[in-house]
């Protein structure tokens, strides 16, 4: 339950952020802050018992036929990343209630809780999926707080969703072929398995498949173009999400999977390779900047870039000091971001070359800046001159060749130079030099005490990070197996960390000096590699293959539209003619005498409704052919398909018959060539079909899973007609994706419809009726009988569809024929539409349907598993069961599609009808048939 607690804390502190909002405005983010840090404490609670190597773990199933479960585990490593979630979360929530304007920021607020939960989910998660799961949530969050603060921020928060998702797929083919070849789907298990453990070919590409979900999410080269867009954002998104938790995302990911690819030399060389290329590239990019927030933004892939390299050296003293760093990188980067946002609102600018001498104005500030860029830096006594030697001595000890060491060391002092030189620009171009606007003042203290509390927290740990030992030693142990030979202390005396520390302020300061020829070079015209334009050439080329793709298809003309599947068909007919696959003998006779009665009525009909130039003849062949297939389905013994497709039909033949109305009478006139190349086609396309269903249908035994479901119905169901217990039951998962379809294409349906011009003037009701004859009063007088019965005859087949023919299905197409009844008893002069009910219809459907998937994860059952019991009613033993309910909300769904098509299709017919004489053939060459 420890672990459980603070998601479903955070879950609720999203769901009452509406209601706390409105009592309190923006000083939501105190009561937020004060949430987080509760459950901060009441995590740091186990620091002594995961310094001890202690691991708390919980479990709740949620697939067990898969081996999947909300499996949490809180080890040291978890603990670290967590205490930054919760830790950083609190101070950043506090700063929102000072940062922001006394408007609605509702949004926001849930926003970055909902992130705290999906961050806290990731870094507790023992099961790959619910890592995934968290992992895509924080992509998602991200996205969404990116591009809802202004229109501009639309394309950095695409950018964003596209590299960082793109990397999330990687990430989740590394985690399934790692669950599939492992056999489970629980983290733990899969680090402990052995196999992984070397540079097979197998492990080379999980080891691949994880290195680029990483690279994505921590904004790694070449992947690190969406970052600095990312700073669109607001001030405390960006501290919380792009500075101090979702970027370590994939720092965590990294050290999580050391245990399996430590020894693997693509995770060695590829992570240090990578990493030490975007420490020294990010902190070139950073130096150039003059915006104090882009300049943040390059330093954190900078030191993000750090820390990967440092988890591919692989000893646990490189991961040790990949974790302490992670800490200190978290603390003086928050503050330094929460401080350009003070600094940005009180002088309106972030660029320093409009800021200067603040310090005079703004003290406590400038002293605040100060302690943050001494620990970015690397300046004692601060937490980042520790993390800083002890990433020195991580590289000094690099295993591999012997030039291996002495390259990666000197590639990171010269990036921890440029970090130190930026450092300074930070600091001077705001707060030295003449006061550039003398009519500023401190912010608030309220508005400071969080990045005061970061700062001082960075000092403090700098001075006390002895105390820090045990947990980041338990941290290399849980991410290496190994002990880390690691004792942090300030002062370690005389050192090469400490000689190498030395030549890094010397050269940070001589670059600092030279900063105006520096700034010079670093701002010349030149080309330059640019993540962003290649990605933007990439999108934009994409989405124009697309169009081009999609207008091969957005045609108006269903003879457009079937060359493709009739050659396609042909093509697979003409491959079997030349090389024939033999046969088996149908196990039973397939073909009696009275098939051929329904054979030849559809020949007829079917050849009728290819010559007929009437459109309302056609409708009603088509139709009428719907209707001979229900009946011989009926005589091959299938009543839920008869009765389904007999419903169908009436639907479709009644809404086509409305749509109707709006278009002329007659098809138009096709040559002579035309109607023999396109019977030709036809009569080729029926032939190919035909054989291929008399070759390859009803030619082999039932299969195991329709033997198992013809034996298991009863026993499992206690239902009786299996089709039905497949929909609702067996596979009742794929029914709701369905109706989801459903629930789609009918809102889909009102939403073009309600976009469609209306061709020519209205007329009026007048002139209309002259036109169409009302034979509304008859189908009224039919309506009064018969729309009682067809409710009552839903009704009845709804709960009657587990043991005899209907269901859900069924039973809203019946409900459905009623609400048509309704729809064409009106005159047809003025025929409104339905009251609106489809949108409720569709809505209340799908969520009953869900409500019954979670009602069984609420009773600790799998999603949508149904419950059974047995009531006897007036002495008779019914059987009861949940999937009734599931059934219901496949009937509302049904009766919602059903009146967004009488709605919409039936009342645009009428409108339609207003343009053109109805008796008037359609241009030829747009039409959608001919006479064939």
């Amino acid at each position: 339950m420890l672990l459980f607690a603070p998601l479903i804390a955070l879950a609720v502190f999203a769901l009452l952020v509406p209601v706390t909002y409105r009592r309190f405005g923006r000083d939501t983010g105190w009561l937020l802050a004060a949430g987080f840090t509760v459950l901060a404490v009441v995590l740091a609670l186990q620091l002594p018992a995961s310094g001890d190597g202690e691991v708390v773990t919980a479990s709740w199933s949620w697939m067990p036929s898969i081996d999947v479960a909300l499996r949490l585990r809180l080890d040291a490593l978890a603990l670290l990343f967590s205490l930054i979630v919760l830790g950083v979360g609190a101070l950043v929530m506090a700063y929102c209630a000072r940062y922001f304007s006394r408007g609605r920021h509702v949004w926001l607020y849930t926003l970055m809780t909902v992130f705290a939960l999906a961050m806290l989910l990731l870094v507790l998660a023992d099961d790959v999926i619910v890592l995934f799961i968290g992992w895509e949530l924080t992509t998602l969050c991200s996205f969404f707080l990116i591009g809802g603060v202004r229109s501009g921020a639309a394309g950095p928060a695409l950018r964003a969703l596209l590299v960082t998702a793109s990397g999330g797929l990687a990430l989740f083919a590394g985690l399934i072929l790692l669950s599939v070849h492992s056999g489970t789907t629980r983290l733990s298990a899969i680090l402990d398995d052995e196999a992984w453990k070397s540079d097979s070919p197998l492990a080379t590409t999980a080891a691949a498949l994880v290195i680029v979900g990483a690279m994505a999410k921590s904004a790694q080269l070449p992947l690190h173009f969406w970052l600095p867009g990312a700073m669109a954002a607001s001030t405390p998104v960006s501290a919380y999400l792009h500075a101090a938790s979702m970027v370590k995302g994939g720092i965590y990911v990294l050290m999580r999977f050391s245990p399996l690819f430590a020894e693997n030399p693509l995770w060695t060389w590829g992570l240090i390779t990578v990493g030490l290329a975007t420490a020294l590239f990010g902190a070139l990019l950073a130096l150039e900047q003059h915006d104090l927030k882009a300049l943040l933004a390059y330093s954190t892939m900078s030191q993000l870039g750090f820390l990967v390299a440092m988890i591919g050296v692989g000893t646990p003293e490189a991961l040790a000091a990949a974790a302490l760093h992670t800490l200190a990188h978290a603390l003086f980067k928050a503050t330094l971001f929460m401080l350009v946002g003070i600094i940005d609102r009180q002088a309106g600018s972030r660029d320093i070359r409009e800021l200067g001498g603040l310090r005079r104005v703004m003290p406590v500030t400038a002293t605040l800046t100060a302690l943050a860029g001494m620990s970015l830096a690397g300046l004692p006594p601060m937490i980042g001159f520790v993390s800083k030697e002890t990433m020195f001595a991580a590289f000094h000890d690099l295993p591999g060749p012997a030039w291996a060491g002495p390259v990666a060391l000197a590639l990171t002092v010269a990036a921890a130079s440029l970090t130190f030189a930026y450092g300074l620009r930070i600091f001077t171009g705001a707060f030295i030099g003449p006061t550039v606007q003398r009519r500023l003042h401190e912010p608030s203290l309220l508005f400071l005490a969080p990045a005061a509390v970061a700062a001082a927290g960075g000092l403090a740990l700098g001075v006390g990070v002895h105390t820090l030992n045990p947990l980041i030693r338990r941290v290399a142990v849980d991410t290496r197996e190994q002990f880390a030979a690691v004792d942090l202390h300030l002062w370690h005396g005389w050192t090469p960390e400490l000689a190498l520390s030395a030549v890094t302020f010397a050269a940070g300061t001589a670059l600092f000096l030279a900063r105006d020829p520096v700034d010079r070079f670093l701002q010349r015209p030149r080309r330059r590699l640019d993540g962003e334009a290649a990605f933007t050439a990439c999108y934009d080329a994409t989405m124009r293959a697309g169009a081009r793709l999609g207008s091969l298809t957005q045609r108006s003309s269903p003879a457009a539209h079937l060359p493709v599947p009739i050659l396609a068909l042909a093509a697979i007919a003409a491959a079997y003619a030349l090389h024939p696959i033999a046969v088996p003998a149908p196990p039973r006779p397939t073909t009696f005498g009275v098939d051929w009665v329904p054979v030849t009525v559809l020949a007829v009909t079917v050849a009728g409704a290819a010559t007929r130039r009437s459109r309302l003849g056609a409708v009603i062949l088509v139709g009428l052919t719907g209707f001979v297939i229900g009946l011989w389905f009926l005589l091959a013994g299938a009543p839920d398909l008869a009765i389904t497709q007999v419903l169908f039909e009436v639907i479709t033949v009644v809404v086509a018959v409305l749509v109707l109305r709006g278009l002329p009478r007659r098809f138009h006139s096709a040559s002579r060539r035309r109607t023999a190349v396109t019977a030709g086609i036809a009569v080729g396309a029926g032939i190919a079909a035909a054989a291929a269903t008399f070759a390859f249908t009803g030619r082999r035994e039932r299969s195991p899973v329709a033997d198992y479901l013809l034996h298991e119905t009863g026993p499992q169901t206690g239902g009786s007609n299996v089709v039905n217990t497949i929909l609702v039951e067996f596979r009742a998962l794929d029914t709701l994706g369905e109706i989801a379809v459903l629930v789609a294409a009918g809102l889909g349906t009102a939403a073009i419809m309600d976009l469609v011009a209306v061709r020519g003037a209205e007329r009026t009701a007048a002139s209309e009726q002259a036109e169409v004859p009302d034979s509304a009063l008859i189908v009224d007088v039919v309506r009064r009988a018969l729309t009682p019965v067809l409710v009552v005859l839903s009704v009845y087949l709804l709960l009657r569809g587990h043991h005899e023919p209907g269901g859900g299905f069924t039973a809203g197409l019946v409900g459905g024929c009623g609400l048509a009844l309704v729809h064409l008893s009106r005159p047809a002069a003025s025929r409104t539409p339905l009251p609106p009910i489809q949108t409720p219809l569709l809505a209340a459907g799908l969520l009953v349907a869900t409500g019954t998937g979670l009602a069984a994860l609420a009773a600790a059952e799998p999603f949508l598993r149904p419950a059974h019991g047995h009531v006897d009613l007036a002495g008779a033993h019914v059987s009861l069961s949940s999937s009734l309910v599931f059934d219901l909300g496949v009937y509302l769904v049904v009766l919602g599609m059903v009146a967004a098509a009488l709605n919409r299709l039936g009342h645009y017919g009428v409108e339609a009808a207003s343009g053109a004489p109805r008796d008037a053939p359609e241009r030829a060459g747009a039409g959608e048939r001919g006479d064939a």
